[in-house]
């Protein structure tokens, strides 16, 4: 065992609140001991000798199922073959590893996704651009505090873009809207009203 500690750390306060541990000084040996099967639940990424765990609160998993079903709500309404890859561990072995919270390839199934979607309650945001430009990954959405941005990899890094390049068409406040009633109501009916407005585009 990599590190003595018992998880989850603080389950009291997952509702509402995602719970984050980092070391520092670490080597990709090390962030491989971290099994999928024992920390099942957990992400887990790795960056400039920096290993982050992170347990998702349940604000956290609600908001990535809620994007995650929207994005199949999309393609199916577009007719677009889609992928999806979850919580994957996509790694630039020994530099950057990541495992997002939604991924998705498009067209065709590919070892890499063609979008990555990280819902950040805690830490994260520039560090997970730098993970994931690392990894290769051609677009990546953030959500934080009720906001959604797209961005889309080029030769010097992530830049913003309002419309994504996977999805045509899906502005990302559009999609914003839909995401942030995830927190009160079913995905049933976010679902529904969301297809209406994109039938009207």
């Amino acid at each position: 065992m990599l590190i003595n500690i018992q998880l989850p750390i603080n389950a009291e306060i997952l509702h509402g609140q995602d719970q984050t541990l980092s070391w520092a000084g670490m080597t990709w040996a090390e962030y491989e001991k971290f099994d999928s099967e024992e920390y099942l639940g957990y992400r887990v990424s790795y960056f400039n000798g920096v290993i982050t765990l992170v347990s998702p609160s349940k604000n956290h998993e609600r908001i990535a199922a809620t994007i995650s079903i929207l994005i199949i709500a999309y393609c199916r309404k577009l007719n677009l073959l889609y992928f999806p890859m979850r919580s994957t561990r996509l790694s630039n072995k020994p530099d950057a590893g990541k495992e997002p919270d939604v991924s998705f390839a498009f067209g065709t199934d590919k070892d890499l996704p063609d979008l990555a979607i990280e819902v950040i309650f805690s830490s994260g945001g520039i560090d997970d651009l730098k993970k994931y430009q690392s990894i290769g990954i051609k677009e990546v959405w953030l959500w934080k505090d009720h906001k959604i941005v797209f961005y889309q990899l080029n030769t010097n890094g992530y830049t913003e873009i309002s419309t994504s390049i996977s999805l045509p068409n899906l502005a990302a406040d559009t999609l914003e809207s839909f995401v942030n009633r995830g927190f009160t109501e079913s995905p049933l009916t976010i679902e529904s009203d969301f297809i209406k407005q994109i039938a009207n585009n």
